[in-house]
């Protein structure tokens, strides 16, 4: 679509470079098709949200919904450039953003530390720009942090599970921690794909190592 090589979309464009978006925003439908809850904020004062990529966002998104506590989950893209982007400029390279998955929970039924051992365990976290056969900066695994306290939480796991990696003889993690900056909703489409398409494409796979 943009002429671009596979080494091309493994590197980084810059603000300058990236595509130049819209300012209307994806359209999807507001309720959960597993969970059956909104997907839109605004959300209860109670629940928190935490944003996570790990390589295609459809198998990640599953993997978080199915756990006891989490009121709803949504995929979309996210620590990029490009405003509101389609799924298309997000291939291409040329928006910065990565695959993610935002996900709402209850911290009295599941902490941040338990999506934390979800997020280690479902992926491999020392690839760069890619996770299994997907290549591209949009499957860069990345944790994106909502407050000062998850930031540290992930600093802290990310320096533990590093650990846990090099005496299974893995390489370094090259997972980003960041503050979240805008989540951008993916096409409707996109949203609970996996459960619209029990045999659909889902390369998520982990290291085998235990994050404790």
């Amino acid at each position: 679509m943009f002429g671009l090589t596979q080494k091309h979309k493994t590197q980084m464009p810059t603000a300058e470079t990236a595509l130049p978006g819209r300012e209307q925003a994806m359209r999807v439908t507001n309720q959960h098709l597993v969970l059956g809850n909104p997907i839109l904020p605004p959300f209860a004062e109670q629940l928190q949200t935490a944003i996570f990529g790990m390589g295609c966002f459809w198998g990640a998104e599953r993997r978080f919904w199915q756990q006891t506590g989490v009121f709803t989950t949504a995929v979309g893209y996210s620590a990029g450039f490009t405003p509101n982007p389609s799924y298309e400029e997000v291939c291409s390279g040329l928006t910065g953003h990565n695959e993610v998955v935002l996900v709402v929970f209850d911290p009295e039924q599941i902490s941040y530390a338990d999506l934390l051992k979800v997020f280690w365990e479902a992926h491999n976290p020392t690839q760069g720009m890619q996770q299994g056969n997907d290549v591209g900066t949009q499957y860069r695994s990345g944790i994106y942090t909502c407050d000062d306290e998850q930031q540290r939480a992930a600093e802290a796991s990310l320096a533990e599970y590093q650990q846990a990696l090099q005496q299974s003889g893995f390489g370094a993690i090259t997972t980003e921690v960041l503050p979240a900056e805008v989540f951008y909703y993916a096409e409707d489409y996109h949203q609970q794909y996996l459960a619209k398409n029990p045999g659909g494409y889902c390369g998520l796979g982990g290291t085998g190592v235990s994050c404790s």
